[in-house]
């Protein structure tokens, strides 16, 4: 009988910003997939809230990612619970947002705060790290595993700041896509090479997944810019990277490795 090379039945797979909109849609992924989605998050969940937008009863512990001692007392309980890992999804983020009109202005580099700059490496790039530190070794100890960085177009091309223009604002006034964002999801780029070549002999793959934005109730101005500098013209619907993610966790990439995978409705090769 052939083998289903997607198939992920029983291999546990943590997804860290597993609270958010695409962590959610990630574990569904795993989820439909056979597998064992684990949901990292800081945020407090309701369980009602995952069932229902998760759309199974999702297994979750919350942790801060940006500690190391919370991460190993993290992998010490999901092995408890699941006698093992075999998927790390590096999902967290801040993403910084470009500011309401009161506050037009403070996204810009000039006035970007410094605190922010701080927080949103922390977590994206940062933690990003430690949990392949902490899990990633978990893996290579057990002689395969899987780490996929959810990473972003914006680590392939520069942010169109022209998308956020407000009329009737002063040019330095103008609200942008922090600083912050593109770099960090840039080095995340970075840090999947650097892991992939780091274990290699132990069995340990490691990718990322560069996705475009996904249509979430922003505004229509807003919508109508982006769909333009988009080929396929629209932006992505929330499930539509569950392909990919199966396609990485799974067998079916078994002979990928230190790969960039975009996946934006062709926005990056514009």
């Amino acid at each position: 009988m052939d083998v289903n090379p997607f198939d992920l039945t029983g291999r546990v797979a943590i997804i860290t910003g597993g609270y958010g909109l695409l962590g959610r849609s990630h574990a569904r992924a795993i989820h439909g997939a056979g597998g064992i989605p684990v949901l990292l998050d800081i945020a407090t969940p309701d369980a009602v809230f995952l069932r229902e937008r998760a759309g199974f009863d999702a297994d979750y512990v919350r942790c801060d990612i940006t500690s190391e001692e919370a991460l190993i007392g993290t992998l010490s309980e999901i092995k408890r619970r699941h006698g093992r890992i075999d998927i790390l999804i590096n999902n967290a983020a801040n993403n910084p947002k470009v500011e309401s009109p009161g506050d037009l202005g403070n996204s810009r580099l000039e006035n970007f705060p410094l605190r922010q700059w701080h927080a949103d490496v922390a977590v994206g790039l940062t933690g990003a790290m430690l949990c392949s530190r902490v899990f990633g070794a978990e893996m290579a100890r057990q002689g395969k595993g899987v780490i996929v960085n959810i990473a972003s177009d914006l680590a392939l091309i520069a942010p169109d700041q022209r998308l956020y223009t407000v009329d009737g604002l002063a040019a330095d006034a103008q609200p942008v896509k922090p600083v912050s964002y593109s770099v960090v999801k840039t080095g995340l780029i970075g840090l999947t090479r650097y892991l992939a070549t780091y274990w290699a002999a132990n069995g340990v793959r490691a990718n990322a997944l560069c996705p475009g934005g996904v249509e979430n109730g922003q505004d229509v101005v807003f919508l109508r810019r982006i769909s333009e500098r988009i080929p396929l013209g629209r932006m992505a619907d929330v499930d539509e990277y569950q392909g990919a993610i199966r396609f990485l966790c799974s067998d079916a990439s078994s002979y990928m490795t230190g790969a960039v995978i975009a996946m934006d409705g062709g926005r990056s090769a514009w």
